[in-house]
């Protein structure tokens, strides 16, 4: 699989993003999965989505590589978040979507990734996902609408647990149109967390990192 692009966020924290042109046979034989792995992807029917959720490990094993270490596959907490076999000390979060495929690497702390591509649906979402300054800042704009997504699913992913939904417990600071620094916060009931998320145009649409 060629690499779009691989870059740090900061001396803790890579990136890589992938265009997939590969098909499923080629994505097997780079990886070797585990029995858990195996049974996941046996879960999945449609043919494009199983090519991302390949795509996905091969982006993270070639991570794993460039940071020195062993790549032995992914395995999946309670919450479905997945953790690189063999590291205790490593956080790493997948994202997916039509023909892309995006991980992110952390040395030492919880990290989340997700892509997107913006597009008109995400009005259809709002009211379930963002709170009501939030709408009024989103002003019904696919592009601004995108951002929120994006970081609040940088921010679920980085929690990794599932007792919160997007529009009660994770909410983003407004932002100017363009930024590419944004300030999100899960707010819970015993857990507050005030957390940096990244936004960049690139890929799909966007691509945003929260760490």
């Amino acid at each position: 699989m060629p690499i779009y692009t691989s870059f740090a966020l900061n001396n803790d924290c890579q990136v890589m993003l992938w265009r997939i042109e590969e098909d499923e046979p080629t994505l097997w034989a780079g990886l070797q999965l585990t029995a858990e792995e195996k049974l996941d992807l046996r879960g999945i029917t449609h043919p494009d989505q199983r090519v991302e959720w390949l795509a996905c490990r091969v982006a993270v094993r070639d991570l794993t590589i460039e940071n020195g270490l062993v790549y032995k596959g992914l395995i999946k907490d309670e919450y479905g978040k997945p953790h690189p076999i063999g590291d205790t000390t490593a956080y790493l979060s997948i994202s997916h979507t039509s023909g892309w495929a995006a991980a992110v690497w952390h040395k030492n702390r919880p990290v989340g990734i997700d892509i997107e591509p913006i597009r008109d649906q995400f009005t259809r979402v709002v009211p379930r996902v963002l709170s009501d300054s939030e709408i009024a800042h989103a002003a019904g704009r696919p592009d601004r609408l995108a951002v929120y997504w994006c970081a609040k699913e940088c921010l679920y992913k980085l929690y990794g647990k599932r007792q919160l939904t997007f529009r009660e417990h994770l909410h983003i600071d407004p932002f100017p149109d363009g930024a590419e620094y944004l300030t999100g916060h899960v707010r819970l009931p015993n857990h507050e967390e005030t957390l940096q998320i990244r936004c960049l145009k690139m890929g799909p649409g966007l691509l945003a990192v929260a760490f």
